[in-house]
């Protein structure tokens, strides 16, 4: 005698993950160039689109150092800097106080190379308490940070625009109320994705 059991299924899916979890999604913010104009771009997060500036030189597949251009890859989002009570610290970025003290070494030949500083520094570096505040909010990206590689690229950030989103050294670049909207969305799992 054959034994039949009738099929059961769940019409609901939510029902069987009610009790369990999910992981966040992976926040991917991504880049392209602007149409016409390689030094601006259009960043796109959950499907809005915000304006941004990119390096001098364009987008690049060859990074190096000083070329001004922003790097073609996908990055994660390490942590960052904000500027004493400049911007909300609603996020799960982590993220530290800009001081006086605090700089980015861009020297190749630096055992400290793409890495944040003491200041004063031997050697050239970049401060990040600036006074045009680009960097009230500083996102360091990973990029040339695991591995460090020499020559090819040091401090690419996701900072603050100049008016006009006017090129960066090789940084991807948003307005201040850009930056604001993004933050509470920012965290460690989320990735910034230049593409062509």
């Amino acid at each position: 005698m054959i034994c039949s059991m009738p099929l059961s299924y769940v019409k609901d899916r939510r029902s069987i993950t009610a009790g369990k979890r999910r992981p966040p999604r992976r926040l991917l913010i991504v880049v392209r160039a602007r149409p016409g104009v390689p030094t601006q771009g259009l960043v796109n997060v959950a499907g809005t689109v915000f304006r941004c500036a990119l390096g001098r030189g364009g987008i690049t597949a060859a990074k190096r150092e000083g070329d001004g251009g922003t790097p073609l890859a996908r990055m994660a989002l390490l942590g960052g800097y904000v500027r004493g009570r400049a911007f909300s610290r609603a996020t799960r970025l982590p993220l530290s106080t800009i001081g006086p003290t605090l700089g980015w070494c861009e020297v190749p030949g630096d055992r400290n190379y793409n890495r944040p500083v003491r200041l004063p520094y031997a050697v050239s570096h970049e401060r990040m308490l600036r006074d045009d505040g680009l960097y009230d909010a500083c996102i360091v990206l990973d990029w040339n940070i695991r591995p460090r590689r020499r020559g090819r690229g040091s401090a690419i950030f996701f900072h603050l625009a100049r008016p006009g989103y006017t090129p960066t050294q090789g940084c991807v670049a948003v307005s201040r109320r850009t930056m604001a909207r993004l933050l509470p969305m920012l965290s460690r799992r989320a990735e910034l994705w230049v593409m062509r």
